[in-house]
């Protein structure tokens, strides 16, 4: 994660800034303005990346001639490159668990540090924490759609980059998949991996019935068959005369996938293969499940990959990290559609409605629980914790709001301090003209 993993405006901010001996702390905050279409709900995720990045970020001295010698940093003194080099992150991180089910215009994360450091990293917390929260929400509604059928991350190789595919991998795990076919996935953070085999290993062989047998052979605990290669239907059959129960899994990949899982459920059925799974992959998106589930494909498990990994039907989400206090009082925006509100905050939730509160204010109610938590940069919690914690907050959720084509109607309200707060902001700005 290198230091110039950033936009070019964040240093000539932080150059700025300390050209004119602005040491003060100041907050900023990480949030979704509005929700991406037919998305009713966003699921937290990137933190852990975004503390690693925080951790570790050094500018090597490399960078720092590199900066030195771009034009636009000729009036800059010396010293702001010596700062460069000695520069930790040294601030305060509040945040959303991930996992946690979050809405429009509510922090998932809040940064307090000298405001230099708080600028430079807008752009690597924007870039992790937007698209794995997009592809965690992705997931959920993915595996929602599966009614309790495992769903499989299979969008490495249509994912925009290498990076992209294992963070894409991750998110969904927490999201709620049952794990990846990305290896790298399965090293760095745990998500169980799973593969098949593809078309090209069937085609190597003369014959159909040799790929299986040779398939069969190396993975006799775990194969899953492709069988569209050719006849999909004919391909079950041949499992079923030549092999039998042996067979782990099956596995369609195009055609009539409802009509052609009935078929060979009753193939297989009849052959005394009662144990041996039907997976589906091809194209697939929650909604293509959800017609297989709901036409009563009996498909044990999926996979799903340029849909899961891009989020194809809303492929960005816009995350948007705002200035909202200095030490010196509260700082708002008042451009039309982008207006902010001052402060740092904190969220609170209770019985499906929650309330956004200055941070320093109490607690609006008894039973009312903080969404936001002080975060230890060292600290990291276990995947699992994150996808136990998506699938309880999704089971809290209103049925409509987990329905695939829901409009977003949860109630988010501003408490009245914060609502005093920028009112009183707007008018001093009015008057100061």
């Amino acid at each position: 994660m290198p230091a110039l993993s950033t936009d070019l405006y964040q240093l000539t901010m932080a150059a700025g800034y300390f050209e004119s001996g602005m040491r003060q702390h100041a907050t900023f905050e990480l949030f979704v303005r509005s929700l991406p279409p037919w998305r009713s709900y966003l699921m937290a995720a990137g933190l852990e990346q975004a503390l690693e990045y925080l951790t570790m970020l050094r500018f090597k001295r490399d960078e720092i001639e590199f900066l030195r010698a771009q034009p636009v940093f000729n009036h800059v003194s010396r010293e702001f490159f010596d700062f460069l080099a000695e520069l930790r992150f040294t601030g305060d991180v509040w945040a959303m668990p991930e996992g946690t089910v979050a809405f429009a215009n509510e922090p998932l994360l809040r940064i307090t540090a000298p405001i230099i450091e708080a600028q430079l990293v807008e752009t690597f917390l924007l870039s992790t924490i937007n698209f794995e929260t997009l592809i965690a929400t992705k997931a959920s509604r993915v595996v929602s759609a599966a009614q309790g059928r495992s769903v499989i991350d299979f969008g490495t190789r249509r994912a925009h980059g290498s990076q992209a595919g294992m963070l894409a991998a991750r998110a969904a795990y927490i999201g709620g998949c049952a794990g990846t076919s990305n290896v790298e996935a399965g090293h760095r953070f745990g998500v169980p991996i799973f593969g098949t085999l593809a078309h090209s290993f069937i085609m190597a062989f003369d014959a159909e019935e040799e790929a299986f047998r040779a398939f069969l052979k190396v993975y006799p605990d775990t194969a899953t068959i492709l069988v569209d290669t050719y006849d999909t239907i004919a391909a079950v059959k041949l499992l079923a005369q030549k092999f039998g129960a042996v067979v782990p899994a099956v596995r369609l990949d195009s055609g009539d996938v409802l009509h052609l899982s009935k078929q060979a459920r009753k193939i297989l059925d009849a052959a005394g293969m009662t144990k041996t799974r039907i997976f589906c992959s091809g194209d697939l998106d929650e909604h293509r499940i959800a017609k297989l589930v709901a036409g009563g494909a009996p498909i044990d498990s999926f996979g799903v990959g340029t849909q899961l990994a891009t989020s194809y039907d809303a492929p960005a989400l816009g995350g948007v990290y705002k200035l909202v206090s200095t030490t010196s009082g509260g700082r708002i925006k008042l451009s039309r559609a982008k207006a902010t509100y001052p402060l740092p905050k904190q969220v609170w939730r209770h019985k499906g409605k929650d309330l956004i509160c200055a941070a320093d204010e109490a607690r609006p109610g008894k039973d009312w629980q903080p969404l936001l938590r002080r975060v230890d940069l060292a600290a990291r919690e276990p995947l699992s914790s994150m996808r136990d914690r998506a699938m309880a907050e999704l089971k809290k959720l209103p049925p409509k709001l987990r329905a695939l084509d829901s409009e977003p109607d949860y109630p988010v309200k501003f408490s009245k301090r914060l609502e005093h707060e920028r009112r009183k902001l707007q008018e001093r700005r009015a008057r100061i003209g």
